[in-house]
């Protein structure tokens, strides 16, 4: 369990405070990153005629690796030939994925805020020092998550972003339900801070 009593020296907190500050100040407005998301999104449906979504191209690395060492077992799942009947390959949304990580990485880069942090120093708060146990519990929330995506048929940026844009009410209530659930979940770990 976390001990509240544990508290870094006052000297690595204003080392931490410092550099969080310093990587805040640099970090670009949320409203511009905001207003350039919702530009992406229009042109990637007024050129490519789809949406933002990400969750399904788990499912089809998943399926590629697979293919690799047991093809008849991937071709038997109506799962898996649900997304590979049109497509058995890289497709729009597995390169949207990586044009998140390459926008990411690039716009850090050029904002000056980029570093290279395995979990938040929040979680290090949290759940101790030990990186592998942090890892653990990384993986195990990633694990959650992107279950709840694929049961729900969509991840925040299909039915959050893609949904508000098509103002569909599944997609309000969906954002709705992702707010209400990290609010509890933050909570549940962090307490009043």
């Amino acid at each position: 369990m976390y001990d509240r009593s544990v508290s870094l020296h006052p000297r690595h907190t204003r080392t931490k405070e410092k550099h969080m500050s310093s990587s805040r100040s640099k970090a670009w407005s949320p409203y511009v990153a905001g207003a350039l998301s919702g530009l992406v999104l229009v042109l990637s449906v007024w050129i490519a005629g789809e949406y933002f979504g990400a969750s399904t191209s788990f499912v089809r690395t998943a399926g590629l690796i697979e293919q690799t060492v047991a093809p008849d077992h991937v071709s038997g799942l109506s799962y898996f030939m649900h997304y590979f009947e049109k497509n058995a390959g890289i497709d729009w949304q597995w390169m949207f994925v990586l044009g998140i990580f390459l926008g990411s990485f690039f716009s850090s880069n050029a904002s000056g805020s980029f570093r290279w942090m395995a979990v938040p120093d929040s979680w290090k708060d949290r759940f101790g020092a030990n990186a592998a146990k942090r890892g653990l519990v990384a993986f195990l929330g990633g694990t959650v998550a992107l279950f709840g995506a694929r049961l729900a048929g969509g991840c925040p940026s299909g039915h959050g972003l893609s949904g508000l844009a098509q103002l569909a009410a599944s997609g309000y209530l969906a954002l709705i339900m992702f707010f209400v659930g990290g609010l509890v979940v933050a909570r549940l770990l962090y307490g009043r801070r």
